[in-house]
């Protein structure tokens, strides 16, 4: 009996799934393992915590395992891709494939066949193959400069729209309908004042954190955080269209549009702005309306290399 493994390394979380040929055999999540988010020595204990674990689950020992697919951000970089290869194989003596972390994600939602996938996790991007495999991708340049739409952005988002706020003319903005954001946010982050809220997000790069401060508020109907979220799908939206002019300019059939990532998976309100967005421009897609796994791709891709 042979088996695999797949995993999905993100900014947030590991995903580890181990199989044989035909079954999922266990699933284990662990800490983030971004190395440029969170360095190397936190990537290598999520990475070995998240294989350990689905491992024991599966009753098996990682020796056993004859190939892994590891999808990373940053895997173009052979830097990268080296340190993740080097990490895993101190566990995993098989075969080790580091690839990036949107063709995991689109293997999980088209197999080989042509479309389009958007990630929006801690980071984002949108990722895409034609019917003669050419690829194409837009944003995921990194929190700094991109991953427009992801947690990462909204956070950010969330906290100048707030800031900028208490300078308008309006009023007491406790008084404001951001004071639920406000109160969400202080939780989080330990804050009583919007001074020490921009003292933190000054000296704190963790913007992702604040995503399920802002989307409490947008379910509680907070206009500031429901505006955040409006720009998220609009953003999101714009990467894919990027993604689909390049790949389909001519095409007039149906052209697959998958979603992958927790804030498409936890903002039914951006899910369904993204997907207005999008068909208005293009007709022609059509949305898998379930959130993809991108683990589920990795570990097809450890299978299909084995073949």
């Amino acid at each position: 009996m042979a088996y695999y493994l797949g995993l999905d390394g993100g900014g947030s979380k590991t995903t580890c799934a181990v199989g044989d040929e035909t079954s999922l055999l266990a699933l284990a999540v662990a800490g983030p393992s971004n190395i440029t988010r969170v360095g190397e020595v936190r990537a290598r204990e999520s990475l070995h915590q998240a294989i350990g674990q689905a491992c024991a689950e599966a009753k098996i020992a990682p020796q056993q395992l004859s190939r892994a697919c590891i999808g990373a951000a940053g895997a173009g970089r052979e830097e990268i891709a080296g340190v993740v290869r080097n990490m895993v194989a101190e566990l995993i003596p098989g075969s080790i494939e580091v690839v990036g972390d949107m063709q995991i994600a689109l293997q999980a939602a088209l197999g080989a066949g042509p479309g389009v996938i958007v990630v929006a996790g801690t980071g984002s991007i949108a990722y895409g193959r034609d019917a003669r495999g050419e690829t194409a991708r837009a944003g995921g340049w990194g929190f700094s400069v991109s991953d427009e739409g992801s947690a990462y952005w909204i956070g950010r988002a969330a906290v100048a729209g707030l800031l900028r706020a208490v300078d308008e003319p309006a009023g007491d903005p406790v008084a404001q309908p951001t004071s639920l954001l406000f109160r969400e946010m202080k939780s989080l982050w330990k804050t009583e004042s919007f001074e020490e809220l921009a003292r933190a997000a000054n000296s704190n790069p963790g913007f992702a954190a604040l995503f399920p401060a802002v989307l409490a508020a947008a379910d509680s109907g907070d206009e500031l955080a429901r505006q955040v979220f409006a720009q998220a799908a609009r953003e999101l939206a714009r990467l894919a269209r990027i993604v689909l002019l390049r790949l389909f300019p001519e095409w007039h059939e149906a052209v697959p549009l998958a979603m992958a990532g927790g804030v498409f998976r936890h903002a039914p309100m951006i899910r369904e702005l993204f997907y207005n967005e999008v068909c208005a421009a293009h007709p022609q897609v059509v949305l898998d309306s379930e959130v993809v796994e991108p683990v589920h791709g990795a570990l097809q891709l450890a299978r299909r290399a084995a073949l």
